[in-house]
């Protein structure tokens, strides 16, 4: 027995040990990459002394003599937080994942590399001015410093890589890998596609009208900001990539709310200006907070400025200086064509135009792809109207006479740009005219920015390529060969929306329609709804005297407008006498009272809102899916909402009766099915007992990492993904975590960055981003902004270098080698 109980005790040591061993690998691993932010280092290419200071949330804010050091240690700490999501956001754009991740990101590739975002980079980094080439370089250089310095420990998710066998060396960073990111942000979030593509499937299902009924124009009564069909076999080859190539995320939720205030409105007499873009969720953040101060400010050194930047990209995006603020939301101009070609039947690599047979450009590209020998060919054929989309998967060769029409993409992000020349103007930006002279060179993607000033101004301003057709609006496919569709120039600047101290005194846009009917020039049909800019409205006009506090109130508001729509014509039904069994009565009675009582916000503990969420879906289906069949219904879906509330006045409104049974249902009936099936839905989901249902156990974030978060490995990706966690708001709501009508009711986009600037008081602006400074998981900054994120609330935007000191968890120096 005393051998045993010793054999046993080694064993136990033993197995310590190791485990112990392990334990000490693991930790040494994770920490490995996690950066030096206090202290000293020498780096090449840096001239004078820069400092870098950081706040107790992370956020660097650097001090530097000039411009090329401030840009040099932007760059810096980007590669030190970020450099993993550098490097998947370059290969991104420039469709080289394949390269790493193999054969399940090739399609993602062909189709990138077809449209040629690095391609359009490249010819804009030709044509761009010196000074701003001087900034992208210092920021490049900045990034190699630490990259060259660092190598081996760059990130964690290259040591998972090379347990895979996928081992490479990161590539000096370059200018053109900013510019390419620039243009993965305008695909984003410059994009009508989706929408002139579902148009196209209605109208080959049904016939115009429909277009119409189920994608109506923006309502009347909501806020203002200031004939060749296609065959169902083209659109069929079109790439599902093509409705769902995002990098941001997609759907309707992608957008943003800000809104500007005058003094006459506020507490303190001066503006007050708020702002929260709606991106997709991802781990890390999409925006990186920074501080970026020259010392002095000087013309040699003009930047004083704090916001959310890109990890990618010299500059702030969003922010204030020492005299301007401003705030951004997607414009959504129609700015995609889809053009259809007519092809020599003789010749594939020829199209007609006006009568003639033009040569079309074809480029060559080769994608390696992990673990094969031999690259991936794609030849990519280029119209005047842009290259064609739907080769990726209909074929160029075997394939081109067997029915289908190509279809080439026209898109203002395809031509070279001056983006970066307006960001830096934009930055040291000192009053209206420098704004407007900065946004002048703001091409795309589009935007809606407001802006106020230490003068007690506010204003409005959309900028953008935004083109001028001599026929049509860009709202379905056109034929290209006949010249009556092309784009003869674009909208000038000075023409565009502009709002400056409105006598409303406040300015609000959350994607909704900018201008009236009447607008001289087309600028979209595809407005958001409206919903959030309604409620927003509502909220600024019930109090005369606002304060930062309130902004951050109504930004935090969950509150689904569409509800109020819709529930009149649902809470009023009697259950009685429609035929139902005793317990099926009960039950529906049951679930209108709930309803009924329901205070209207969608919060995470709210089981009224779990079961009108519920509701919104089977709606929506069973009023339109026996017409449209699943395939377009999954398309339009998320389109849908707004032609329900359109009907609901009609009560035998023909979309209501299902065609696919023989009694001719109403709107009624409909509405009394669609709650009766969430019910149903929500007793399998949350049980039986409506009192315990809650909203948070079905509508959680889970923030995920874009290269291996959902690599299918549970212990991987539960080391870089955080979450799922309950959260409050909905589609729609000005909190608005999204979710898609069709994987409900998982959060997909969220409020990515809120935003509250004081300019009476700078000191007591304030913000908030999702997730935290570092890329590093398990650093302290991985994730400490997730729960004060979705709880509303926020830390200071400090600005002053004494405050900073104060507040400081780190110093770093950089000196020059």
């Amino acid at each position: 027995m005393r051998r045993l109980a010793f054999v046993l005790l080694v064993l136990v040591v033993v197995v310590g040990l190791i485990s112990a061993l392990v334990a000490g690998y693991g930790l040494f691993t994770v920490r490995r990459p996690w950066p030096k932010t206090d202290g000293a280092v020498r780096v090449d290419g840096l001239r004078e002394e820069t400092t870098v200071i950081r706040d107790s949330w992370g956020i660097p804010h650097i001090y530097a003599s000039n411009s090329h050091d401030l840009f040099f240690a932007q760059g810096y700490v980007h590669a030190q937080d970020r450099f993993w999501q550098m490097e998947f956001n370059r290969r991104v754009g420039s469709g080289r994942l394949a390269e790493i991740l193999g054969e399940s990101a090739l399609d993602s590739d062909r189709f990138i590399r077809t449209l040629g975002w690095h391609r359009t980079a490249a010819e804009e980094l030709k044509q761009m001015d010196a000074e701003v080439l001087a900034a992208l370089e210092a920021y490049a250089e900045g990034v190699n410093a630490y990259i060259s310095t660092y190598r081996g420990r760059l990130g964690l998710e290259f040591t998972m890589l090379g347990l895979t066998g996928v081992q490479f060396e990161p590539e000096p960073w370059e200018p053109l890998h900013t510019i390419t990111w620039a243009k993965v942000m305008a695909w984003d979030l410059g994009g009508n596609r989706r929408d002139e593509l579902v148009r196209a499937h209605i109208a080959a299902r049904f016939d115009p009208s429909a277009v119409e009924a189920l994608l109506p124009s923006y309502p009347d009564d909501y806020p203002i900001i200031v004939p060749h069909p296609l065959t169902e076999a083209s659109l069929d080859t079109l790439p599902l990539a093509f409705f769902d190539a995002y990098v941001w995320g997609s759907g309707k939720e992608i957008g943003s709310n800000n809104w500007v205030v005058a003094g006459e409105r506020t507490e303190t007499g001066m503006p007050i200006l708020a702002n929260d873009p709606h991106l997709g969720i991802q781990m890390p953040s999409i925006w990186y907070e920074i501080g970026l101060h020259c010392q002095p400010v000087s013309s040699d050194c003009p930047y004083n400025v704090v916001g959310a930047s890109f990890a990618s990209t010299p500059g702030v995006i969003i922010g204030h200086n020492d005299r301007i603020a401003w705030g951004v939301t997607n414009l959504g101009p129609d700015v995609q064509d889809l053009f259809i070609e007519r092809v020599n039947p003789e010749n594939p690599n020829q199209y007609e135009y006006e009568g003639e047979w033009v040569e079309m450009q074809t480029i060559r590209e080769e994608i390696t792809v992990a673990k094969r020998e031999e690259p991936v060919v794609v030849r990519v054929r280029i119209t005047r109207h842009g290259p064609i989309i739907n080769d990726v998967i209909g074929g160029t060769e075997e394939n081109w006479t067997f029915g289908w029409q190509p279809l080439a993409l026209s898109w203002t992000g395809l031509q070279p740009g001056t983006l970066m020349r307006s960001v830096l103007l934009l930055d040291r930006a000192s009053n209206w005219d420098d704004f407007r002279e900065a946004l002048s060179y703001w091409d795309a993607p589009s935007q809606n920015f407001v802006y106020a000033d230490v003068e007690g101004n506010i204003g409005y301003q959309a900028p953008g390529r935004i083109p001028i057709r001599a026929s049509g609006d860009g709202s379905v496919p056109v034929p290209g060969w006949t010249g009556e569709y092309e784009w003869v120039d674009y909208i000038p600047f000075d023409d565009l929306p502009r709002s400056f101290n409105p006598e409303e005194g406040y300015i609000v846009t959350a994607n909704n329609a900018v201008v009236k009917p009447d607008f001289p020039y087309f600028i979209s049909r595809n407005w958001a709804p409206g919903y959030r800019a309604r409620r927003i409205v509502e909220l600024l006009e019930a109090d005369a005297s606002l304060s930062v506090t309130d902004m951050q109130a109504i930004q935090g508001d969950s509150n689904p407008v569409w509800g109020e729509d819709v529930l009149p014509y649902l809470l009023v039904l009697p259950v009685t006498g429609t035929g139902r069994s005793e317990s099926d009565a009960r039950r529906l009675t049951e679930a209108l009272e709930l309803l009924r009582m329901w205070d209207g916000r969608a919060d995470r503990d709210s089981a009224g809102a779990a079961l009108f969420e519920a509701f919104r879906l089977r709606v929506i289906d069973l009023t339109f899916g026996d017409e449209l069949g699943e395939q377009l219904l999954e398309k339009a879906r998320s389109s849908l909402g707004v032609a329900l509330v359109e009907m609901l006045e009609d009560e035998s409104s023909i979309w209501f009766d299902n065609v696919n049974t023989r009694p001719v249902e109403n709107r009624d009936e409909i509405l009394l099915q669609a709650l009766e099936a969430a019910v149903e839905d929500l007793h399998e989901s949350l049980g039986r007992n409506m009192d315990k249902w809650r909203w948070g156990d079905l509508h959680t974030a889970t923030f995920v990492n874009q290269s291996l978060g959902r690599c299918g490995i549970p212990i991987i990706e539960s080391i870089f993904n955080r979450g799922p966690v309950p959260v409050d708001g909905t589609i729609a709501t000005v909190n608005n975590t999204g979710y898609s009508l069709s994987a409900p009711y998982e959060v997909r986009s969220v409020p990515s960055y809120r935003q509250v600037v004081d300019l009476q008081d700078w000191t007591r602006s304030v913000s908030m981003h999702t997730t935290g400074q570092s890329g590093h998981p398990y650093h302290r900054h991985y994730d400490d902004m997730i729960d004060p994120w979705r709880d509303i609330e926020y830390h200071p935007m400090l600005w002053g270098r004494a405050d900073v000191e104060a507040d400081a968890e780190g110093t770093l120096v950089l000196m020059p080698k």
